[in-house]
C-alpha cells in the first residue's frame, strides 16, 4: 500500500511517500480499515521534529485520525460488518503497523465509531482528536454544568471550534480569544457569545467585564505559554483552568491561582493510547458515536479548511506550523 513514512525526525521533508506492506489483522476483534481520509494535528508536527513514543520502531507512519470503510472484519467483531463507515483516533504515535497516513489502517473495533452521515470523510478524519480532547477536558476535567461562563482560548483553532459548540451543547455561556474580524465572525456562528479580539483588546479586562468582575467559572487553555498563566485573573475563585499544553515556569507562576483557590487540570487524550487502557479508549469510542449523533442531528460541525493529497503530506505539515490554521486540515487518499 502507499503510506507517508517518516523517515528520521526534522522538517516536513521528512515525510516520504513509499510503498510499505498492508497491515493485517492478528486479534479476533479488529479491523481492517480502507483509509479514505486522515487528520493532521499538532501532535504529528511534535512527534515529526521531536521523535516518536517508540523511537527503536522507525521509519513510522504518523496520523492519530482517520476515516474509512471497514474492509474486512475479525471472527469475534460484533459491531460491524465489511463496507461499514467508521471514524476513529488511534495509532500514529509511532507504534510499528499503526498510522493513517496510508491507505489502510487495523483498528480494534472497541476503541472506533461509525462515520456521521452528514460529513464527508474528510471531515470525520479531522474530527476525533479535537473532539474528544474539548469532550474530556470541559465535561470531565472541568465538570461543566449548564449555566456556567467559560473563556476558549483560539475559539477558531482545531481545538477551540469544537470546544464551543460543545460548550454551548451543554448549556454554558462562552467568550473566545479570536485574531481577526474573520475569525470572530466564525466564532458568532459557531455559538460564541463573546469573540474578543486578543490582539487589541485586553482580553482578561473583557473576561471580568462579562461576568461583573467575577471572573469566568471555567477557562480552557489551547495555546500554552503566558496565555496559560494570565487566564488565572479572569477565571473565578474556587474556578476551574483546563490545559491541553505542559506550562512554561519561565512564562509566568502560580500565585494567582493559589490565592484564588482554582482548581487546575491537564487535558491529553493521547493517554488511553500511551498506557493501553481499554477502558478509557472505548469511552472515547463512545464519545465519537455521541459527537456523530450530534453532527447528523445538525447540531455539530468541523470546520474543514483545507485537504491535501497523501503526497503533499509534507505541505499540510508546513501549513499547520504556521500556526494560523482556521479549523482543520485532512489528507484524502
Amino acid at each position: 500500500m502507499k503510506a507517508i513514512l517518516m523517515t528520521a525526525l526534522g522538517d516536513p521533508d521528512v515525510l516520504q511517500l513509499q510503498q510499505v506492506p498492508e497491515p493485517q489483522i492478528s486479534q479476533p476483534t479488529e479491523l481492517l480499515v480502507r483509509l479514505v481520509a486522515a487528520g493532521v494535528n499538532p501532535i504529528d508536527t511534535k512527534i515529526r521534529t521531536r521523535g516518536t513514543f517508540y523511537p527503536d520502531q522507525m521509519p513510522a507512519i504518523l496520523g492519530c485520525d482517520g476515516a474509512g470503510i471497514v474492509e474486512a472484519v475479525g471472527a469475534a467483531v460484533t459491531k460491524f460488518e465489511k463496507g461499514d463507515e467508521v471514524y476513529f483516533c488511534q495509532g500514529g504515535l509511532g507504534k510499528k503497523g499503526t498510522g493513517n497516513y496510508a491507505e489502510f489502517a487495523v483498528v480494534d473495533e472497541r476503541f472506533i465509531a461509525r462515520k456521521p452521515a452528514n460529513l464527508s470523510f474528510s471531515e470525520a478524519a479531522a474530527a476525533p482528536l479535537v473532539l474528544i480532547t474539548a469532550w474530556e477536558a470541559l465535561y470531565d476535567r472541568a465538570r461543566l454544568q449548564a449555566g456556567q461562563k467559560v473563556l476558549i482560548h483560539a475559539g477558531t483553532g482545531g481545538v477551540g471550534h469544537v470546544a464551543i459548540q460543545l460548550a454551548k451543547l451543554r448549556g454554558a455561556e462562552v467568550c473566545t480569544t479570536v485574531s481577526s474580524p474573520d475569525k470572530e465572525r466564525l466564532a458568532r456562528q459557531l455559538g460564541a457569545d463573546l469573540p474578543i479580539l486578543y490582539r487589541q483588546t485586553d482580553w482578561v479586562k473583557a473576561a471580568l467585564d462579562w461576568t461583573e468582575g467575577e471572573g469566568v467559572d471555567i477557562a480552557f487553555d489551547t495555546v500554552g505559554g503566558k496565555t496559560f498563566f494570565e487566564s488565572f485573573p479572569a477565571v473565578r475563585v474556587y474556578g476551574d483552568i483546563v490545559s491541553i499544553l505542559e506550562p512554561d515556569s519561565n512564562q509566568g507562576n502560580f500565585k494567582v491561582a493559589r490565592s484564588r483557590n482554582q482548581r487546575l487540570s491537564f487535558e491529553l487524550m493521547l493517554t488511553p493510547m500511551l498506557h493501553n487502557l481499554v477502558s478509557p479508549l472505548e469511552y472515547q469510542a463512545s464519545i465519537l458515536e455521541q459527537c456523530a449523533t450530534w453532527m447528523d442531528e445538525g447540531k455539530l460541525t468541523i470546520h474543514l479548511a483545507q485537504t491535501f493529497p497523501l503526497e503533499e503530506t509534507a505541505a499540510a505539515h508546513r501549513a499547520l506550523e504556521l500556526g494560523s490554521t482556521t479549523g482543520k486540515l485532512a489528507i484524502e487518499l
